[in-house]
């Protein structure tokens, strides 16, 4: 029997996830260029890496290397966002086309209102302070149980389990005023 290469092993555990990998990437960096970016990088960081990997979880090790990369291209371009005075990403939310379901219902005013909600939720999303948006990410849009999130960003527990909770408070807070609009 021949055994795979290591590409062979990488493409097979690890490619399958691109999708959940930049859609974290999008929701931390706020941008789709960005996100592809830190996307690019981590999975050469993975593969350089990959022969370090022996668990079974490949999509929450190939995420928590999306969440280092991102933190480190954060630290580095930092400096450089502070000094932008037009951040085009918060004048458009859905820059990296996460959020958005496909209704059946085409009549235009339940698509208008549906793609109000979906909006508004991205923005009260990008609102959230960064330690909350990114567990609600991992635990809402990618479905990864506590014990993964935990184990991706090097948390007890317990402590995603807080995030979690205060994320979804202060998400219902900034939600509330659109809803009383309406």
């Amino acid at each position: 029997m021949i055994e795979p290469t290591k590409k062979q092993r990488f493409q097979a555990s690890v490619l399958p996830h691109l999708n959940s990998a930049f859609n974290l990437a999008c929701w931390l960096t706020h941008s789709r260029q960005d996100a592809e970016d830190v996307v690019q990088e981590a999975y050469l960081r993975a593969f350089k890496f990959f022969d370090g990997f022996h668990g079974e979880d490949s999509r929450a090790w190939l995420l928590a290397i999306v969440r280092n990369t991102f933190y480190t291209w954060y630290q580095e371009h930092q400096k450089q966002r502070q000094e932008t005075a037009f951040d085009e990403e918060m004048h458009n939310f859905n820059a990296c086309g996460i959020v958005g379901t496909e209704s059946a219902d085409n009549n235009p005013e339940t698509l208008l209102m549906q793609k109000d909600s979906e909006r508004q939720l991205q923005q009260a999303l990008q609102a959230l302070p960064l330690e909350f948006r990114e567990v609600m990410v991992m635990r809402e849009l990618e479905e990864l149980s506590y014990k993964q999130i935990a184990a991706i960003v090097g948390i007890p527990i317990g402590t995603v389990m807080s995030r979690l909770g205060r994320g979804r408070k202060l998400l219902a807070a900034i939600l509330a005023p659109a809803r009383q609009e309406a």
